[in-house]
Formats: structure tokens, C-alpha cells, sequence
């Protein structure tokens, strides 16, 4: 099972790992890629040291700048086939099954499926699709999908037994322990 930690600094990053993160995705929504490579360097170290996987959110030339693991694209984000020609692991954002198998015929390696649930992290995203939504897409790929969208411990294993093969949290970023222990 994979803990996503979508981190937009190095202390968050620091805390997530420590807590049992096995992926750190750096997120800067509205940065330029010089500001995602100069904020994203000592996160990639740190991932290096940690020996977790690390990923760029949107940004294919920060992520090969920063020698990535992978990058996650969302829906209408560009550059997925340069992302692939250099052997990155792709991530997709999708909300519905039809989204998330489109996603994995173009050579998606994991899809991050959501929202699950309204989260102020995500205030312009799709309504919630819910664990209904969650299970429907898990069914209609055979790559790994990751859950998105407002969880927490509480409702973290709900996701899991909805057939997600990992979590993804931003503001519980520095709970790992906790959903650890829910999971």
C-alpha cells in the first residue's frame, strides 16, 4: 500500500517520511518551473536519502530537471508523452472509470482518483465521486489508483476496502503516523 504525501515544503515533507509516507508528490499549484526545481531540490534529496519515491505534480520539465520518479498530470495537463519517452512514472488525475481507462491506454502507470470527498485543498475540483466513484474506477483498471479528496484517519480505510491501492493526502501530510495506524 502507498502513502502519498503531497508536500509543498521541506519541513511538511521531512514530517510525512518520518510518519511513514512511501511517496512525496510536491505540489506547487502556481509556481514557475525554475521555483518548482529551486524549492523541489532539497525535497528530492530528501526523498533520496528517506529511499521514497518522489514525483512532480503537473510540471514534466521540473520533474526532469529534478530527476524525478515520476511526475502526476492532471486531465488537460500537457507533456505526457515526454514524460514517457524519458521513462518517468505517470501519474493521472480521474474522476470517473471511463477517465481513468482512457488514462491507462496512454501509458498512465497509477491514477489518482477523486476527489473522494470535498476538500478545501482542491476548492475548483469535480464534485466528490465518493466511495461508489472509487470503487467503479478501481474496478475498470488493472494499474494501481490512489485515492484523493479529503482523507483522513478516519475514513482512510474506508478508501483501501473501496479498492484503492493507496492514499493521497495534502492537508494530513504530517498525520502518516495516525493513517498508518487507521490503515
Amino acid at each position: 500500500m502507498k502513502l502519498h504525501a503531497l508536500v509543498s515544503d521541506l519541513e511538511t515533507a521531512r514530517t510525512a517520511v518520518e510518519g511513514g509516507a512511501t511517496v512525496i508528490q510536491l505540489r506547487l499549484k502556481d509556481a514557475s518551473t525554475e521555483e518548482v526545481i529551486e524549492r523541489g531540490t532539497p525535497i528530492r534529496l530528501l526523498a533520496e536519502q528517506m529511499n521514497v519515491t518522489f514525483v512532480v505534480n503537473d510540471d514534466v520539465q521540473a520533474a526532469l530537471a529534478l530527476l524525478a520518479d515520476g511526475v502526476h498530470l492532471g486531465r488537460d495537463d500537457e507533456g505526457l508523452d515526454v514524460a514517457l519517452e524519458a521513462g518517468l512514472m505517470v501519474g493521472r488525475s480521474a474522476a470517473t472509470p471511463e477517465e481513468a481507462s482512457r488514462a491507462e491506454t496512454e501509458g498512465a502507470g497509477y491514477i489518482g482518483a477523486g476527489p473522494i470527498w470535498a476538500t478545501p485543498s482542491k476548492p475548483d475540483a469535480d464534485a466528490p465521486i465518493g466511495l461508489d466513484g472509487l470503487r467503479a474506477i478501481s474496478r475498470a483498471v488493472a494499474v494501481p489508483v490512489i485515492a484523493i479528496g479529503g482523507i483522513d484517519p478516519s475514513n482512510a480505510r474506508d478508501c483501501i476496502d473501496a479498492g484503492a491501492f493507496g492514499i493521497a493526502v495534502v492537508r494530513a501530510a504530517t498525520r502518516m503516523a495516525e493513517l498508518r495506524a487507521a490503515l
